[in-house]
């Protein structure tokens, strides 16, 4: 059985992506002004061709984060017991 985690602790985060091999990254074209853009983690080794995404440090990763008063909604395996790389950001209760 799988399940969700739910967290808005920047290492835990953090720990979580790089573990999987992620990236901090914003969407393009979305990161002009004072929104900070639209957040994602990115997996480079999972990618086929072009990314829509620009990677970004943690730091301001996590300024937009807190800016947005997001959550990380974040799964470590599926049902069937692999490793999962499932994750949304999500409105912190």
């Amino acid at each position: 059985m799988s399940s969700s985690k739910q967290t808005h602790d920047h290492a835990e985060i953090k720990a979580w992506a790089e573990k999987h091999g992620g990236v901090p990254s914003v969407v393009e074209d979305t990161a002009k002004g004072s929104k900070g853009g639209i957040l994602r983690i990115h997996f480079p080794k999972h990618s086929e061709g072009k990314s829509e995404l620009q990677e970004t440090d943690w730091d301001t990763f996590f300024e937009t984060f807190d800016k947005h008063k997001l959550d990380f909604l974040y799964q470590d395996k599926k049902a069937d017991g692999e490793e999962s790389t499932f994750h949304k950001f999500i409105d912190r209760a």
